[in-house]
């Protein structure tokens, strides 16, 4: 089974329904929910899409759909070590280097993001959802 690394956009478009990517991840997250795949994100992830969606959404629901995708969506654990690889590791954005060597760090198979041309020289296949989906469909 596969794992992706989902980064925080993701979850974001999600959450949002944010088009034209909530399609994608919406039938990314379907896979994982059937076990096909496993979803995995930073707690990090979680917390920052709290933060930016709670401005828009009810709190209390919005904790609500966060407590139904971690259900299906396992969570990396993030620590000094991923911190101190993240800082040395050249990355634009901090964050963005604590996702993917969190992602690293737990043996992800693919990091799915938006922001592809934040992830330049990268160990494993960086996607966006629809390309990862065509990726699998043909196969």
């Amino acid at each position: 089974m596969k794992t992706l690394f989902i980064d925080t956009n993701i979850i974001i478009d999600l959450i949002a329904q944010r088009e034209p990517h909530y399609q994608s991840i919406a039938k990314i997250a379907t896979l994982a929910k059937s076990k096909k795949l496993r979803m995995i994100a930073t707690p990090l992830s979680f917390v920052n899409t709290f933060y930016v969606l709670s401005k828009h959404m009810d709190k209390k629901k919005l904790s609500g759909i966060l407590t139904r995708l971690r259900i299906i969506c396992d969570v990396a654990p993030t620590n000094a070590n991923t911190v101190d690889k993240a800082l040395a590791s050249g990355f634009n954005d901090f964050e963005d280097a604590v996702q993917y060597h969190s992602a690293l760090a737990v043996k992800s198979d693919i990091f799915i993001t938006r922001n592809k041309k934040d992830f330049k020289k990268t160990e494993i296949p960086v996607m966006t959802a629809a390309e990862f989906l065509i990726s699998i469909n043909k196969k």
